[in-house]
């Protein structure tokens, strides 16, 4: 019997308008009502996350910044992070500034960039359509680095890097990867989001990776939940798409897929269903959980 489900939310419970459907929010509440412990694990920040996990009635824990930091939402306290460390912050930013790369930093609270952009833009774009409770938390600020040096108590879960260029987004990843004591996410597709406006509808694409601390995943922050609720890893399922969940999908009682993944998330995964567009987690849910 699977006891803890952890959902990864962008390309998996979200469709490409960032919606969940009313599917997928079925089986997710029949699955809470049969005792089943429902977490968004997520590379966004805490109050993106947790608007999600309120939206679908997962109102216990939450997994940000890809496994940097695990919230108790009810009692509003971090049980762990993994943060990164300011001088490799400040490091990198160097390198991006001086290459004209784009870049974002994730707080627990919210987003920093220099302009709306890539992913930012999204965020921006997808904060229109919800209350302010909900909306994702950016700051545009044009020196970052001073910003960061300058302030002792901002607490970095990850940053990322977006270009169009593949040879400059190569270059960049190069680069960085000679940075001691990070991490830098393995990248083969690029990243697709569709931006809405009234009728009108554009579809922004661009390569995109991750940087946490060394050794920072979901599944390390999967674990330290399960320890607390003395639930075995044979009794976790976790839902993904992407390369940042690629550890849970390995290392869970059962890893699934979405059908909207690239092929090689599809080879390491127990089970593949149906896309972020049409219901994928619903059906996962309805197969393992709900019996149907």
């Amino acid at each position: 019997m699977y006891k803890l489900v952890a959902i990864d939310l962008d390309g998996t419970l979200l469709n490409s308008y960032s919606q969940i459907s009313t599917e997928n929010k079925n089986a997710i509440k029949n699955s809470i009502e049969k005792g089943v412990e429902i977490v968004i694990a997520s590379g966004r920040p805490i109050s993106s996350a947790k608007s999600f996990a309120n939206e679908i009635g997962a109102n216990n824990y939450i997994i940000c910044g890809n496994g940097a930091l695990l919230y108790d939402i009810k009692n509003e306290k971090i049980l762990y992070d993994k943060f990164i460390d300011k001088k490799k912050i400040l490091e990198i930013i160097k390198f991006c500034d001086e290459n004209s790369i784009f870049y974002s930093i994730y707080t627990g609270d919210f987003v920093i960039a220099n302009s709306l952009n890539y992913n930012v833009l999204f965020y921006n774009n997808e904060n229109k359509k919800v209350v302010d409770s909900q909306k994702t938390k950016i700051k545009v600020i044009q020196n970052i680095y001073n910003y960061i040096e300058q302030n002792e108590n901002v607490n970095v879960l990850k940053m990322t890097i977006c270009d169009k260029s593949s040879i400059i987004f190569e270059r960049s990843i190069k680069r960085l990867r000679q940075i001691k004591g990070i991490d830098v996410l393995d990248v083969e597709h690029m990243a697709r989001k569709v931006i809405t406006t009234g009728t009108e509808e554009n579809t922004v694409e661009y390569f995109y990776t991750e940087i946490t601390t060394t050794g920072v995943n979901k599944w390390s922050a999967i674990q330290e939940l399960a320890k607390k609720l003395n639930i075995k890893e044979e009794e976790i399922i976790a839902i993904g798409d992407n390369r940042n969940d690629k550890e849970m999908i390995e290392n869970a009682g059962l890893g699934i897929i979405m059908g909207n993944s690239a092929p090689y998330m599809k080879q390491i995964a127990d089970e593949v269903v149906e896309s972020n567009n049409n219901n994928g987690v619903a059906q996962a849910l309805k197969k393992y959980i709900l019996n149907e």
